[in-house]
C-alpha cells in the first residue's frame, strides 16, 4: 500500500483530484443533512451517476437541483427512502435497482445521535434501527447490483459506512438491542450503533470481499452539522466526558468538506485496494476497538440483522 497523501485538514475536492467515476453509479444516504449532500455533489463532480436517498422528498429534490446547480452536466437521481420504515427502505432499494443493475458504490452516511428515547414504525430502539438496521437492510438489497457492478467494472465495488469513534465506548448488546430489559442511555445506545456499523464492515468484508465487493467503515471527526440537533448542555458535558481519553477531541471540529473526505477516500482510493475491511479516520487508516472488529460478534450480530429485518 503507498503512503498516505492525506490527513485530518484533507477536503472530498482534495481526494478526488485527478480522480475520473464516468460509468460507475453510487447510492449516498442522508443527503439532505450534514455530510450526505457535500459526499453526493463530490462524487458528481469526478462523473458518477449519484443515487441521492433521503426520508424529505421536498429537501431531497432540493439537494438534486443544488447539485445540479453547482456540477453541470451531473447525472443525479432522487429516491424517498425512510430509514426507520423498512418497508420505505425496501421500495427504495427496488427502485434504485429498476434503474440500476450495476452499483459501484453504496456510502451509508444518514444517522441520527443521542435521540430522545424512541422507537422506529417497525419497532426496534430509534438509533440502532436507524444507523444500522435501516442500513443493514438496504445494503443487503443492493449486495447483488453491487456483486454485479465489481464484475462489469474496472475496480472493485465498495460499501462505506460512516460510524464514529464513539463506537469505542461499547460495543452491541445482542441478548437486548432494543432496551426492552434495560433503562435506556443515549449514550450507550449511540455507541452501541456505531460499534454495529464496524461489525457490519468486517462481516460484509468476510462474506463478499472475495466476490468484488469490499467494505469500509469511516470515522468523518467532530463535524458541526445538524447531527447534534437533540444535544443539551448535559450532554455536551457527558460527550466532553467520555473523549477525555483523546485531549482536544471537541475543538478540533472539521468543516463539512473535511468531514466528507474520508467517507470519499473510502469510496474511490486505489491505495485501499486490499485494505477491504477496514476502520479509516482522516483518510488514513485508522483502529477501531476490539469489541467492534471481533469476527464472531460480527457474525453474531448479522445474523440478528437478518432476523430483525425478515
Amino acid at each position: 500500500m503507498q503512503a498516505n497523501r492525506f490527513g485530518p485538514e484533507t477536503t472530498t475536492d482534495d481526494v478526488l483530484s485527478g480522480v475520473d467515476l464516468a460509468g460507475r453509479v453510487a447510492v449516498v444516504t442522508g443527503v439532505t443533512s450534514g455530510m450526505g449532500g457535500e459526499i453526493a455533489r463530490a462524487l458528481a463532480s469526478v462523473g458518477a451517476v449519484v443515487v441521492l436517498t433521503a426520508r424529505d422528498g421536498n429537501a431531497l429534490v432540493a439537494v438534486a437541483d443544488g447539485i445540479r446547480e453547482r456540477v453541470p452536466g451531473a447525472r443525479v437521481h432522487a429516491v424517498q427512502m425512510d430509514l426507520t420504515d423498512l418497508s420505505s427502505v425496501r421500495a427504495a432499494a427496488g427502485e434504485v435497482r429498476a434503474g440500476h443493475e450495476e452499483i459501484h458504490l453504496l456510502v451509508n452516511n444518514a444517522g441520527v445521535m443521542y435521540t430522545p428515547f424512541g422507537r422506529t414504525r417497525d419497532g426496534f430502539e430509534l438509533q440502532f434501527g436507524t444507523n444500522h438496521l435501516g442500513h443493514f437492510l438496504l445494503t443487503t438489497l443492493l449486495l447483488p447490483a453491487l456483486g454485479a457492478g465489481a464484475a462489469g467494472a474496472r475496480a472493485a465495488s465498495r460499501v462505506v459506512t460512516v460510524s464514529s469513534d464513539a463506537h469505542k465506548t461499547c460495543g452491541v448488546d445482542l441478548v437486548d438491542p432494543h432496551f426492552e430489559r434495560t433503562d435506556y442511555d443515549k449514550f450507550v445506545a449511540y455507541a452501541r450503533s456505531k460499534s454495529a456499523n464496524v461489525l457490519m464492515t468486517v462481516e460484509v468484508e468476510r462474506r463478499f470481499g472475495d466476490r468484488g465487493v469490499h467494505a469500509f467503515a469511516v470515522h468523518p471527526g467532530v463535524v458541526a452539522t445538524k447531527l447534534a440537533r437533540y444535544m443539551t448542555r448535559e450532554d455536551v458535558a457527558e460527550m466532553k466526558r467520555l473523549s477525555a481519553g483523546t485531549p482536544g477531541l471537541l475543538k478540533n471540529v472539521k468543516s463539512i468538506p473535511a468531514g466528507a473526505a474520508t467517507a470519499v477516500w473510502a469510496a474511490t482510493a486505489r491505495e485501499l485496494d486490499g485494505a477491504g475491511g477496514s476502520y479509516l479516520a482522516d483518510c488514513g487508516i485508522g483502529r477501531a476497538e476490539e469489541h467492534a472488529t471481533d469476527p464472531a460478534v460480527a457474525q453474531a450480530l448479522w445474523e440478528l440483522s437478518e432476523r430483525c429485518t425478515a
